[in-house]
């Protein structure tokens, strides 16, 4: 026989083979088996002998998938420490309410889910029965990030508990009242209950990895010991086709989080049909978890199952069972025993023969019902593992059924993920089938009713003092935290002075103002700089050696630049997050810090900073799941604007994240001019999100990397500039009928405002007062508040129509954003209204060539400027004509 090594050439061909002899003996041994008792045969020594020398310590790289079977086999499973009847009970009451709710809803077209927990209940419920810590106990308790299509059994669950009130069950995703449920896990619509929104699917996933993360973080810092607490993340198996839901796995394993267990409920099907139809979703993503370097845990089939496999002497039912695709098996729950011994059985002569061996009853209960995620000894022995696992992260496959429980017009149906409601008939054999005392006289003018065993039952004592020995209920939010003393003045005074004749920009003035507030005695830790890669464009390099990078392994390395002042310096305690080229990385680790002062009573003052084109863009999705968890905290845009970054092209040029940011009701937006407008900004936003009337907001700042020279700060602007405008510089009339107008400029744009009124004082007799918009978007909020008061009846005038009232001539705004940014005022302005921007697409040139690109440059402005007068009848029109000639325009 022809030598098989020889044949295939590989990375082996390089290695040196000392012995080949021996190793041609190996693969002759190999052959022989092969021959005399088959592939597969051979195939299960080899795998044995792979398992025996991981065992043995031996280095050899790990198999990506094992076979269709449970990672524990019920031989192995632990005792379970429950009265399981009890907890049948409880999921039985559960299941009920949670489907009785979202049916009692259709009446008013509401919707919800109700195939998502009739296959996920005992996942839960096993958590709550055993695993998962409250907040009542020593810690934090455990981080629990619920599926959101899971949520009618979550508040079923609180009913039971006496958490929600029936009345509340009915307002479930009518909010409207007041006393409604919201359809998902929101935390800003129920934030005793919800700590985390996951309804946006892949977002839960990402976040529960950065969540494990900090809590480490927080522990290597001395900030607060969280090594009590684990992070569960229940998804599904159609989730994970998210890229978020994956893109971090590999960090998980390398930093070894073994504090983090995904739950990931394999029903093989998504919100449109089977999730993997031609395929097997769970060796997929066993694969995809090995590969990261997860410890995979496999429970895929129940009890039932035992006795099939027992019967399978030669492998026919685990190859059948391999080659399978999921659609398939979806079919088997929904047909009758004749087609599964056909189509499953009949595939070969060995597994016909097994089939004959099998009951119709004992065929039914393995394809309909036998799932492992469907019973709590398996889920229990999952769990149990994944906690006692060390040294890295664990994923659980559970494979169940979609809509278990719930009749056969419901299970395993493509459309069920759609269907909204059961029938009284579907009811009543759902009600037989669970074993609960709800008579037919319950079912009054055809309404579902809702059932409860009583709050003195032996099934909610049970259920309480379960949870009473884990800590308290969950999930819960409680919020803990004390406000922070205002930091030292002497941060913010540096900013107030000015730079004098040295050029500064506006990132370089935020990071030396965060610098400094890093030193202060009473808040200087809890500061969390976040960056993604780029900490270096932002002049952010001069942390490094100070406060140091965050890793959980410190520094096993002499760094290339040990040398230099500010050398790369890595830190078990290190205060930065540096997280690589990962947005979506950064912006978990922000929601994390930000939120930390309700998830562990400890309050993290998280900076992130970005190239501002891919924030708001790349990542909005996650600043909508900032808001609903009511982190705090500071957002910055770096290399900001349309025109100030040189070069770079289309794909850097951001003149629109003002207007997405301006969406999100929980930003508070700010594009400051000068040094001393951000240090008034973040003092105001420490007291405002940090103080004693704490809100939960989030700011996103604006900074420029144009370095200009800092001007001190005028008296009496703070209001102005909190609110959002004020003027920076009254123009001298050149004459007393000298036509007048106002230019109001954000950001880096109040320099061209600048340089224009010059021009239109000096070339034209024209006289301008130019005015710093501080916040195109708290002047828009302020006016439509007063909008909404005027409604009540209440009289109240916008600030910016006061803070313009009386100012002379028309009003041209300009900025490095988009029109629609400061247009967004113009409504509430009484003078006529002119603006300015960059709309279109950013292009590479100097920033001179930009701005004239766009009509922004100060030789714009003043034609503009000259324009409007002129349509007022002010100056000739003919003057507008020159000035486009003498500006070359």
């Amino acid at each position: 026989m022809t030598d098989p090594v020889a044949q295939l050439p590989s990375e082996l061909d390089q290695l040196p083979d000392r012995d080949p002899e021996e190793t041609a003996e190996w693969a002759a041994s190999l052959d022989a088996v092969t021959k005399a008792a088959g592939p597969h045969r051979a195939a299960y020594l080899m795998r044995r002998s792979l398992q025996h020398a991981e065992g043995a310590g031996i280095a050899l790289p790990k198999l990506l998938e094992s076979d269709y079977v449970n990672t524990i086999p019920t031989s192995a499973e632990p005792a379970f420490d429950g009265d399981l009847e009890m907890e049948s009970k409880i999921t039985a009451w559960n299941r009920w309410n949670a489907a009785a709710m979202v049916t009692r809803g259709a009446r008013y077209g509401v919707g919800g889910h109700i195939a998502t927990f009739a296959s996920a209940a005992w996942l839960y419920e096993t958590g709550f029965n055993h695993f998962f810590r409250g907040k009542e106990g020593d810690g934090s308790g455990d981080q629990l990030y619920i599926q959101g299509h899971a949520s009618p059994g979550i508040y079923a669950r609180a009913f039971l508990d006496g958490r929600l009130s029936e009345q509340q069950l009915d307002n479930f995703r009518q909010e409207s009242g007041g006393d409604g449920l919201p359809s998902y896990p929101h935390p800003r619509r129920l934030p005793w209950l919800w700590e985390f929104p996951t309804v946006s699917m892949g977002l839960g996933p990402l976040s529960a990895i950065y969540q494990a993360r900090f809590n480490r973080y927080l522990t290597n810092r001395k900030i607060k010991d969280t090594s009590n607490s684990h992070v569960w993340a229940f998804l599904g198996d159609g989730e994970m086709d998210e890229p978020e839901s994956t893109a971090a796995l590999a960090l998980a394993a390398r930093e070894q989080l073994d504090n983090l267990t995904f739950v990931i409920n394999c029903n093989l099907q998504r919100l449109d049909g089977p999730v993997r139809a031609n395929f097997r979703v769970v060796q997929e993503l066993e694969g995809a978890f090995r590969g990261a370097g997860w410890n995979v845990v496999k429970t895929l089939w129940g009890n039932a199952w035992d006795e099939l496999f027992q019967l399978d002497t030669n492998g026919a039912l685990i190859r059948r069972l391999r080659e399978v695709p999921d659609a398939q098996f979806q079919t088997y729950a929904t047909r009758d025993v004749a087609y599964i011994r056909e189509h499953f059985f009949g595939s070969e002569p060995a597994l016909v023969e097994l089939a004959k061996l099998l009951s119709d009853a004992k065929i039914a209960e393995c394809f309909y019902s036998s799932r492992g995620g469907h019973e709590a000894r398996k889920v229990y022995a999952a769990y149990r593992a994944a906690l006692e696992h060390k040294g890295a992260p664990t994923v659980i496959l559970a494979q169940t059924v979609k809509g278990y429980t719930l009749g056969k017009g419901f299970e395993s149906k493509n459309a069920n993920h759609q269907m909204k409601k059961l029938s009284i008939d579907e009811f009543k054999g759902m009600r037989d089938l669970l074993g609960l005392p709800i008579p037919d006289s319950a079912f009054q003018d055809g309404l579902v009713p809702y059932g409860h065993p009583g709050a003195d039952s032996p099934e909610v004592r049970y259920l309480q003092e379960r949870r009473a020995a884990l800590g308290g209920p969950a999930p819960a939010r409680r919020v803990h935290a004390a406000a922070l003393p205002e930091p030292e003045e002497r941060a913010f005074k540096a900013l107030y002075k000015g730079s004098g004749k040295q050029e500064m920009a506006t990132t370089m003035a935020f990071v030396r103002l965060v610098k400094d507030l890093m030193r202060d005695k009473e808040t200087g830790r809890r500061w969390v700089p976040i960056v993604p890669d780029e900490a270096r464009t932002f002049g952010m390099e001069s942390l490094f050696p100070s406060a140091g990078i965050y890793s959980p392994l410190g520094q096993t390395y002499e760094p290339v630049d040990r040398d230099q002042l500010m050398y790369y310096k890595e830190a078990k305690d290190g205060q930065i997050l540096n997280e690589g080229i990962t947005e979506a990385g950064a912006m978990a680790d922000f929601i994390a810090a930000a939120s930390s002062y309700a998830t562990h009573g400890e309050t993290m003052i998280p900076f992130y900073i970005f190239y501002s084109m891919f924030g708001w863009q790349r990542t909005g999705d996650q600043m909508w799941q900032l808001a609903d968890q009511l982190g705090k905290g500071f957002i910055v845009g770096a290399t900001a604007g349309r025109t100030t970054l040189t070069g770079e092209g289309l794909q850097h040029a951001d003149g629109h994240s003002h207007l997405i940011a301006s969406t999100n009701p929980a930003s508070l937006n700010y594009d400051p001019a000068f040094a001393y407008e951000i240090a008034v900004i973040v003092k105001d936003g420490l007291r405002r999100m940090y103080g004693p009337d704490a809100e939960d907001v989030f700011y996103y700042l604006t900074v420029y990397n144009e370095p200009k020279q800092q001007p001190a700060m005028p008296e009496g602007v703070e209001d102005g500039i909190v609110k959002g405008l004020y003027r920076f510089k009254e123009g001298t009339p050149a004459s007393a009928d000298a036509p007048r107008l106002q230019l109001i400029g954000s950001g880096t744009a109040i320099h061209w405002a600048l340089e224009a009124q010059e021009l239109l004082a000096a070339d034209w007799g024209v006289t301008a007062d130019v005015w710093s918009a501080t916040s195109w978007g708290e002047l828009r909020r302020d006016a439509l508040e007063c909008d909404e008061a005027l409604l009540r009846g209440e009289e109240r005038v916008p600030y910016v129509t006061q803070a313009l009232s009386g100012a002379p001539g028309p009003v041209l705004a300009v900025s490095d954003w988009m029109r629609a940014v400061p247009d967004q005022i113009s409504q509430w302005v009484e003078q006529d209204w002119s603006s300015l921007g960059t709309d279109g697409f950013g292009l590479s040139d100097t920033r001179e060539g930009a701005r004239r690109h766009f009509g922004v440059d100060a030789q714009s402005v003043a034609v503009a400027a000259l324009a409007q007068l002129a349509r007022r009848g002010e100056i000739p029109a003919s003057k507008v004509k020159e000035a486009r000639e003498k500006y070359g325009m």
